[in-house]
């Protein structure tokens, strides 16, 4: 049952921070001397436990580079320059979407769920100061549950003490959407800032603050 609370939860990447820079995944391939679909697919199959916390930075770079046939045993320098360079590759944010989310926090509760190593949740946290004025902050790789797994949802409606029918989900990827749908949040697939703000206006019982 809902608890007449309105709670905005945001993804991350996507919706208030910048997909990974264009050229990023070439340039890390280029380090290991590894062609750059080879190293995209290693880079992306690999990391599903690196995300959700079950693996260190380290251990997901030697997955990587083992699955490129690239020896990382004796090679802590280049593992550490390309955890450096992926971090880095993530760090951009929209900086009118940060203004949004701030500016909701006026007529409501705000939160973030994303899905992102723990090291990389450390760097954002010391780059982004506004993360830390927000009402609940989840990372994957700290609660150790990532989307859409349902654990990434319950986290949050358990840490805010909600139920899930008090909270509107945004991300711009439809199967964490409908994820969050199934365990009985609201949910809004995001393309746009003016569309996401009409969808809130429509959610919340009070007034909008004015798009800048």
């Amino acid at each position: 049952m809902p608890t007449d609370r309105h709670i905005v939860l945001f993804d991350l990447f996507g919706v208030i921070a910048r997909h990974q820079r264009p050229g990023a995944l070439a340039r890390m391939a280029a380090r290991c001397h590894a062609p750059t679909d080879a190293f995209t697919t290693a880079y992306w199959a690999c990391r599903p436990p690196y995300d959700a916390g079950r693996q260190s930075a380290p251990e997901y770079w030697t997955a990587v580079l083992r699955s490129l046939s690239v020896d990382a045993d004796a090679d802590a320098g280049t593992i550490e320059e390309l955890r450096l360079a992926d971090i880095d590759s993530w760090s951009r944010v929209d900086n009118r979407m940060v203004a949004y989310a701030q500016s909701l926090r006026a007529v409501t509760e705000v939160a973030l769920l994303s899905n992102i190593p723990s090291d990389h949740a450390d760097a954002f946290l010391a780059a982004q100061p506004w993360l830390h004025t927000l009402d609940h902050v989840a990372f994957s790789g700290k609660i150790k549950a990532a989307k859409p797994s349902p654990a990434a949802f319950h986290h949050c409606a358990i840490a805010m003490r909600a139920a899930p029918a008090d909270f509107l989900f945004v991300d711009d990827r439809e199967e964490n959407v409908r994820a969050a749908q199934a365990v009985g949040m609201n949910g809004h697939l995001f393309t746009a800032r003016d569309e996401l703000a009409a969808a809130i206006d429509t959610w919340l019982p009070t007034r909008r603050p004015t798009l800048k």
